[in-house]
C-alpha cells in the first residue's frame, strides 16, 4: 500500500510539474496557473475520496483523466493574449519631451538609465492592406494629437507556431530561457505593419551618425525589435538607430503580370524591398527632428536584411539615401546570389502557380482572400527580382558597370554560418559524395579533392564548411572583389568567437556588434564582453565617418586585396582568407568573370 502511494506521488507530482513547464512555457496568464492549482487540488481530493472508500480501478482512472481534460480546458482557457510588446522594459517609463514632425507630434519613453530615447511604431507609409495589397508604399497619413509611441507595432504578416515552439527554440537553440511573468502574451503579426523604430542619446542632438537596420529572416519572417540588434547599444555611444519593419512572404514578394501592369512604374515582386526605400526615405526627411543628419546615414542588415542592403546598393531608387553599407552574413552580389533572390520569369510562375493552387483567376480575388489564407505561402514568396524598376539588372551586373550607391563597405561572415540549417540534414561518409555531386555536378571532382572525407566525422565537417561557404561566405568575397574593383574602402571580418548561447553560429555576431549582451548573462566571459565593446566602438566608428578604426582598437586593415580579414574571436586580428581555394572553384560554379 505504501508503495502503491509513493507511486501515486511521484507520477501526479511529475504530471503535475510538466503541467506548470506546459503553462509556463506556453506564456499562458497568470489565471492558468491559479486555475491550474485548484483543478488540481480537486483532483486531489476525489483521489483521495475514492482511495479511502476502495472503490473500483476504473473510478481512479475517471479521476485522472479529469484531471487531465481539465487542464487542457485551463490551457486553452488562459491562452497568451496578443499584445503589443513595450518600447522599453520598465514599467510606467518617464516620457520624452514632444517632436514635431511633419505628420503629427510624437513622444517616446526613456529606457531603464534614461540614457536611450525611444520611440516606437511610428508609422512610416500607409497599412498596405484592402486595395493598397501589393502596391508601392504610400506616404502615411498625419495622426492628430500627440502620438505616444510607446509600443511596438505588429511584425509583418508571416507563419507563426504555437507559443510553447518558441521557448523551446530559445531553450534548445539560444540556451537563455528566462522563467518570468511580465511576458504572458503573444506579439502580433499584421499586414499593417510599416512602421518603425528610433533609439537616440538623451537629450538634443545636432547632426548626428544615423544607423538604419533592415532585420533577417529570408524574407519571410522575423520582426524590427528584437534585442540582439536592438540600437540601444548604438545610441548610448551616439548613433541615432532605425529599426523598421517591412512587407514579408507573399505580401512582399509576390510577382504577377496583373500586378505589374496596374503599377505605374511596371513594377512586381519587389514591395518588401520598396518599403525599405520608402523607410529610407522617411528617415531622409524626418531624421533632423530627432538631431540625426540626413546626410549621414549608413544603411545595415543581417542575413536576408543584408542581402536586402546589398541590393540596395544598386537599386536606382536608393540613391542618394545612405552614405555607406554594412553586411552581416549575407550579400547578393555573386554571380547568381544562391538566396532571396530570383529572376522575374522564376517570380511570375511561381505567382501563376500560386494563384492556381488558391483557385484565383485575379489579382482582385486574390486581394479578396484574408492574410491568414496566404501567409502561409510565404515559403515559396520570399526572393527579390530584377523587376525594371527598384532593381534594373542584378547587383553583379550593376558594380561591373561601376554602378553603386554606398561610399564605404564593412562586412563579412560567421566562422559556423551552415550549423542551424543543416541542423537535421547531417551529412555522413555514406551520402557525403552524393550530397556533392547534386549540387556542384561538374564541378564536384574538385570539390571532393579539396574535402577528400574519409570518416563521418570529416564528411560532417567539410558538408558544414562547403554549404556555408555557398550560401554566405563566398558572396562576401564576391562583394569584397567588386568593392575593389570599384574602388571602394571595404573591410571584412570573419566572426568566430564561441561562447554559452549560439555562438559563432549564423546571427550569433549581432549581440556583440550592436553592444546588447546582457549585463545579467552568465553565457558570456570576459573575453566576450571585451569583444562586443571592441565591435561596437567599429560599427560607431564606420557609422560616424567610414572608416571603422578608432583610437584604442586593434588597426582594422582595409581587404583591397580580397584576402585579409580582421578575426573576431579570442583575439582581434587580421588573418588571412582561409577559404581561397573553396571560392576558386565556386568561381567557376558561379559563372564569375
Amino acid at each position: 500500500m505504501k508503495i502503491k502511494k509513493n507511486i501515486f506521488v511521484i507520477l501526479s507530482a511529475l504530471i503535475f510539474a510538466i503541467m506548470l513547464a506546459v503553462l509556463e512555457l506556453n506564456k499562458n496568464t497568470v489565471w492558468g496557473f491559479v486555475l491550474l492549482l485548484l483543478v488540481t487540488a480537486g483532483f486531489y481530493t476525489a483521489h483521495r475520496f475514492i482511495v479511502k472508500r476502495k472503490n473500483k480501478w476504473y473510478l481512479r482512472l475517471c479521476v485522472w483523466l479529469a484531471w487531465l481534460s481539465l487542464f487542457c480546458g485551463v490551457l486553452f482557457l488562459t491562452w497568451p493574449p496578443v499584445q503589443a510588446v513595450p518600447a522599453v522594459s520598465v514599467k510606467n517609463p518617464e516620457k520624452t519631451e514632444i517632436i514635431t514632425l511633419s505628420q503629427g507630434d510624437l513622444q517616446g519613453v526613456y529606457n531603464a538609465d534614461k540614457s536611450v530615447e525611444v520611440f516606437a511604431g511610428i508609422p512610416y507609409a500607409k497599412p498596405p492592406v484592402g486595395e493598397l495589397r501589393w502596391k508601392e508604399p504610400q506616404d502615411a497619413e498625419p495622426w492628430e494629437g500627440v502620438l505616444l509611441a510607446d509600443r511596438f507595432a505588429p511584425m509583418g504578416m508571416q507563419p507563426r507556431n504555437l507559443p510553447i515552439y518558441y521557448s523551446l527554440a530559445q531553450i534548445i537553440g539560444y540556451h537563455d530561457y528566462k522563467i518570468t511573468l511580465d511576458d504572458n502574451y503573444t506579439e502580433p503579426v499584421s499586414e499593417d505593419s510599416l512602421y518603425l523604430n528610433i533609439r537616440k542619446p538623451a537629450g538634443k542632438l545636432s547632426k548626428a551618425p544615423v544607423l538604419v537596420y533592415v532585420h533577417g529572416g529570408s524574407l519571410q519572417t522575423g520582426q524590427p525589435w528584437y534585442a540582439d540588434y536592438s540600437g540601444e547599444g548604438l545610441a548610448k555611444e551616439g548613433v541615432i538607430t532605425v529599426n523598421m519593419g517591412y512587407r514579408l512572404g507573399i505580401f512582399g514578394y509576390f510577382a504577377d503580370e496583373e500586378l505589374a501592369a496596374e503599377s505605374a512604374n511596371g513594377t512586381t515582386g519587389n514591395y518588401g524591398m520598396l518599403d525599405q526605400i520608402k523607410a529610407l526615405e522617411w528617415v531622409r526627411d524626418n531624421i533632423s527632428a530627432f538631431g540625426g543628419d540626413p546626410d549621414n546615414v549608413t544603411l545595415a542588415g543581417e542575413s536576408a536584411g543584408a542581402a536586402s542592403v546589398s541590393a540596395l546598393c544598386t537599386s536606382p531608387l536608393a540613391k542618394g539615401l545612405f552614405r555607406r553599407v554594412i553586411l552581416e552574413s549575407s550579400t547578393t552580389a555573386s554571380v547568381h546570389p544562391p538566396h532571396s533572390f530570383r529572376t522575374l520569369d522564376e517570380a511570375l510562375e511561381t505567382g501563376k502557380a500560386t494563384k492556381e493552387k488558391l483557385g484565383c483567376s485575379t489579382v482582385a480575388e486574390l486581394r479578396a482572400l484574408s492574410a491568414e489564407q496566404l501567409v502561409d505561402e510565404a515559403q515559396v514568396h520570399h526572393h527579390m527580382t530584377v523587376d525594371g524598376y527598384a532593381l534594373t539588372e542584378t547587383p553583379y551586373e550593376s558594380y561591373q558597370k561601376g554602378i553603386h550607391n554606398e561610399e564605404a563597405i564593412l562586412h563579412g561572415y560567421n566562422e559556423e554560418e551552415s550549423a542551424a540549417f543543416i541542423m537535421f540534414d547531417r551529412a555522413n561518409i555514406k551520402n557525403y559524395e552524393q550530397k556533392i555531386r547534386a549540387y556542384f555536378g561538374e564541378y564536384s571532382d574538385d570539390l571532393l579533392k579539396l574535402y577528400p572525407a574519409s570518416t563521418d566525422e570529416e564528411a560532417d565537417l567539410y558538408w558544414a564548411e562547403i554549404y556555408g561557404a555557398v550560401f554566405f561566405d563566398y558572396p562576401h568575397y564576391c562583394l569584397n572583389r567588386l568593392a575593389a574593383q570599384n574602388d571602394i574602402p571595404v573591410y571584412e571580418y570573419l566572426f568566430a568567437k564561441k561562447n554559452g548561447r549560439i555562438g559563432n553560429w549564423h546571427s550569433g555576431e549581432e549581440v556583440y556588434s550592436y553592444g546588447n549582451i546582457p549585463d545579467d548573462s552568465t553565457l558570456y566571459d570576459s573575453r566576450d564582453r571585451e569583444l562586443s565593446a571592441q565591435m561596437l566602438g567599429y560599427w560607431k566608428s564606420f557609422s560616424e565617418n567610414g572608416d571603422p578604426n578608432a583610437g584604442g582598437l586593434p588597426e582594422w586593415k582595409e581587404n583591397r586585396g580580397s584576402d585579409s580579414v580582421m578575426y573576431f574571436g579570442d583575439t582581434t586580428e587580421m588573418m588571412s582568407e582561409r577559404e581561397h581555394a573553396l571560392f576558386e572553384i565556386l568561381d567557376k560554379f558561379d559563372g564569375w568573370k
